[in-house]
């Protein structure tokens, strides 16, 4: 094992990701993350210190779903002599929502529906147990617990929600992050740009947007942490033009969690900020 005191030495892309294999792994695993808080893995680069951490690694973990587009071709050169799991890889998929932008692929933002994150437990603890069978146990015990925090995260979520008026349920955002959200816990979603932020907003998509939100007089509409606010505060500035005053509701947490020490640094603290943002601007 490469990692210090006999611990396995796992590499993670998204800090989701990270956190996940630190609430399965425990004391038994030492992980690296590559993305940091803020960090956009659609456009992500690896550096060259990403690659040793890779190379370094005994596995590696990582969404997938194209989630990761620019790292792909990295990924699959380590995977041919370290395990590299793709931890959506028990997703359905038929319960995966196709990219309206790339034809034969799929909307890679699964986790913002606790349901299907759900399933990216077992393959991690798979891949652990098997590179260290004396941890198989502790493993299980783990993420069985995980997985009921995770229950405990949906029934929270679908709750809060359902306190917010019913034709106040629309959440405007940067990018379409919250698909899967929005089909699990009954909310409208609309991003100003695509599936992935390689895909520019253009003027009209800010007018049609604003159109939209006047007509049906919503609330307010959301930055992310890890797309700049630019096009939203155009959306904001072309909605107060036809006479809606929009605020801006708050930042969300897309495809990154927030600072380390903070409480959104675990999939499951940004999560439930999210969701206290999404539900005092809207209700």
């Amino acid at each position: 094992m490469g990692a210090a005191e006999g611990k396995i030495g796992a590499a993670t892309t998204t800090t989701m990701i990270t956190d996940l294999v630190r609430q399965v792994g425990g004391d038994r695993v030492e992980v690296t993350g590559l993305m940091g808080p803020g960090v956009d893995p659609h456009l992500y680069r690896a550096s060259q210190g990403d690659v040793s951490a890779l190379q370094g690694a005994d596995v590696v973990f990582y969404n997938g779903l194209f989630l990761e587009g620019q790292m792909g071709d990295i990924l699959q050169k380590i995977g041919q002599r370290t395990p590299t799991v793709q931890v959506t890889e028990d997703i359905l998929e038929e319960d995966l929502l196709e990219s309206p932008q790339y034809e034969g692929q799929f909307d890679p933002h699964v986790w913002f529906d606790a349901t299907l994150w759900r399933t990216t437990v077992d393959p991690i603890v798979a891949q652990l147990s098997e590179l260290d069978p004396d941890g198989a146990e502790y493993f299980e015990q783990r993420g069985e617990e995980y997985k009921q925090q995770i229950d405990e995260l949906h029934s929270f979520v679908r709750e809060e929600i359902s306190s917010i008026p019913e034709e106040q349920r629309v959440l405007v955002t940067a990018h379409d992050a919250f698909n899967y959200f929005g089909r699990q816990y009954g909310m409208e979603v609309r991003g100003l740009q695509g599936i992935s932020t390689e895909a520019e907003a253009g003027s009209r998509d800010v007018q049609e947007l604003a159109d939209f939100l006047a007509e049906n007089e919503i609330k307010a509409i959301f930055v992310e942490s890890s797309v700049p606010p630019r096009n939203i505060e155009a959306v904001q500035a072309a909605a107060q033009d036809r006479g809606w005053d929009l605020e801006i509701g708050g930042q969300l947490y897309s495809d990154a969690g927030g600072d380390d020490g903070t409480e959104a640094e675990t999939y499951i603290g940004m999560f439930r900020e999210n969701i206290e943002t999404i539900t005092e601007a809207l209700r």
